[in-house]
């Protein structure tokens, strides 16, 4: 008799898996169809969100304008940012460092300089309201190599000590000078009260104010 099964009767091998997970025709395609919709997507997700950085980062930039002054017989034009203060412009976009940024509110006069002949305290002017205005700082009052009379009574009166007063007090001076407030040592320290010095040289500045006006 014979024993020989029929082939139908043949169970399948036990240790293939060939068959059970060898990738179909259609499943290759729905797995390459669903890699490249990803593909495609996340490329316009992420150009869409980079744009939105970039206008959002264009939205945030704050607004600015372009403003021509004449600094020190100099005319200039610059674009700043509307918040800019005349200091900041001086300094960082001309190179200006004489004027010093003390307390940078307006209550160490540092940073005194002249607007079309008048103190200011350069910290709290903004820039962009300088429209066609003359400033002069410390750097503009010699001519050449000749003192401004203000400066060499500092010199002579030995009216400072660490030095960083100095320039917005002589642009305080000059002012002061200018708008004749200069009658006696007390006028001059009341209109000069607005600049501070830490050294205490306020009775040489005085004095160097009296000489460079003549009275000394």
């Amino acid at each position: 008799m014979s024993t020989e099964l029929p082939e139908s009767a043949v169970p399948p091998p036990t240790g293939s898996s060939e068959s059970s997970t060898a990738p179909t025709r259609r499943t290759f395609i729905a797995a390459g169809t669903v890699v490249g919709g990803a593909v495609v997507a996340g490329g316009v997700i992420g150009g869409s969100l980079l744009a939105d950085a970039e206008e959002a980062t264009a939205a945030e930039r704050p607004p600015s304008s372009r403003v021509s002054l004449t600094v020190n017989g100099t005319r200039h034009t610059v674009t700043v940012d509307n918040r800019t203060s005349l200091l900041d412009l001086l300094r960082e976009h001309l190179g200006l460092t004489g004027s010093k940024k003390g307390c940078n509110a307006g209550a160490c006069g540092a940073c005194t300089v002249l607007v079309d002949g008048q103190r200011h305290n350069a910290c709290l002017t903004l820039a962009v309201r300088l429209e066609g205005a003359e400033v002069t700082t410390i750097e503009g009052l010699a001519d050449g190599d000749e003192l401004h009379p203000l400066q060499q009574a500092f010199i002579d009166q030995d009216a400072f000590q660490c030095g960083y007063c100095t320039p917005g007090q002589i642009m305080s001076g000059v002012g002061c000078i200018k708008e004749g407030h200069t009658g006696s040592p007390v006028e001059i320290r009341e209109w000069m009260s607005g600049n501070i010095c830490r050294c205490g040289c306020y009775v040489k500045i005085v004095r160097a104010v009296e000489q460079a006006t003549g009275r000394k």
